[in-house]
């Protein structure tokens, strides 16, 4: 009741697939460490195009306020921080080399 995500262990029964937050097909714990490896990896890069995407942008407005940005150009400038916040999250789609500590 208290954990933040619900590790499921083979698909013998509907009511833990149903209830947990990941379900592993194997019954090797190795693959709970892969697991473990893939959405830390995935969470940096979440925070990366977040946390990048919404600095460029105040950068962006600063800029802007400052008068030496004129709209149509912040508007250019700003899809370009969207595709490149974007190109960044498509990271995850890149396999890494090893997703074990062993």
């Amino acid at each position: 009741m208290a954990a933040t995500v619900g590790i499921a262990m083979g698909q013998n029964s509907d009511v833990t697939t149903e209830a947990a937050g990941v379900v592993i097909m194997d019954s090797s714990l190795s693959r709970v460490d892969e697991f473990l490896h893939v959405s830390q990896r995935m969470r940096t890069i979440a925070l990366q195009s977040a946390i990048g995407g919404m600095v460029l942008s105040i950068a962006g407005m600063l800029v802007a306020f400052a008068g030496h940005l004129p709209p149509v150009s912040g508007a250019v400038f700003q899809e370009i921080i969207d595709v490149l916040a974007v190109a960044n999250a498509l990271r995850v789609a890149i396999v890494p080399k090893s997703l074990v500590d062993f």
